[in-house]
């Protein structure tokens, strides 16, 4: 594990082929999600030559808690400080849920440090819940049952197939959310003022949108992909047999579309 140093706190961060000279890839994962669940993916690219740096949110896994802001525009200027730090140019930003918006807007902000983007199950737009799922959040989020109410949910957005040591990453998850000033900080990344992303015009990266068939957080997976990429200029792929985290539950077709999508970058540069 490494720490990138930020104004107000550190990143934790894990390093897969750090003595490759391939495409540096940074990969951003959702709200209460742990960098682990990015394991497959790490280890595939490292194999295939690039170097990819997977990073918990502020707060989360095993960052710090003295951070100010939460929301997905700071977790983009953290993807950006970790590529800076790296010496990438050219780098992929591979972000799920809210780390696809993080990944987004770092695509906007710093064109030459970012080239391509893969958006998994990406929130670039707030959801509009029901009020049976307002209702349950706010339970989801008081203590003592909201970290394993939580971990609970967690377990429940991995429709389809489950991923390999899934038991394992529900436990680091739990481990994660166990302590009162992380529980906060996870808490203060869900209520946090994040940016919707519905206008990416003049985005120069290349962007691949990779939705599972079964994500239970939208009514129509395949129509949000649809409208993702609409945005980003991207083309989608629909995931089978999986819910909100393809990275984890089928790097089987995850990956091949990311180095699809380093190819693309590489060609293009």
């Amino acid at each position: 594990m490494h720490h990138l140093h930020r104004p107000r706190g550190r990143i934790a961060y894990d390093l897969y082929g750090p003595g490759n000279d391939g495409t540096l890839v940074v990969c951003v994962p959702g709200m209460f999600d742990h960098r682990a669940s990015f394991r497959f993916v790490g280890a595939a690219l490292a194999d295939a030559g690039h170097r990819v740096a997977v990073m918990d949110l502020r707060g989360h896994g095993d960052s710090d808690t003295t951070f100010d802001r939460y929301d997905n525009r700071a977790a983009a200027e953290d993807a950006l400080a970790l590529i800076e730090e790296l010496d990438g140019t050219g780098a992929v930003v591979v972000g799920c849920s809210m780390g696809g918006a993080a990944a987004t807007i770092a695509a906007g902000e710093r064109p030459e440090l970012v080239a391509g983007i893969a958006l998994l199950g990406p929130f670039l737009r707030s959801a509009t819940p029901n009020l049976f799922t307002r209702v349950m959040l706010r339970l989801l989020l008081l203590r003592p049952w909201g970290p394993k109410a939580l971990t609970s949910y967690y377990d429940s957005l991995h429709t389809g197939r489950k991923p390999e040591g899934h038991e394992e990453q529900k436990a680091r998850v739990m481990a994660m959310l166990r302590p009162p000033d992380r529980f906060r900080a996870v808490r203060s990344t869900i209520h946090a003022p994040h940016e919707e992303v519905l206008d990416a015009d003049g985005l120069s990266a290349r962007a691949v949108v990779l939705v599972g068939e079964q994500d239970p957080d939208w009514p129509d997976p395949a129509a949000e992909a649809a409208w993702v990429a609409s945005v980003v200029g991207g083309s989608v792929r629909m995931v089978p047999e999986c819910g909100h985290y393809p990275q984890s539950q089928r790097p089987d077709l995850v990956v091949p579309a990311l180095l699809d999508l380093v190819e693309e970058v590489r060609a293009g540069a």
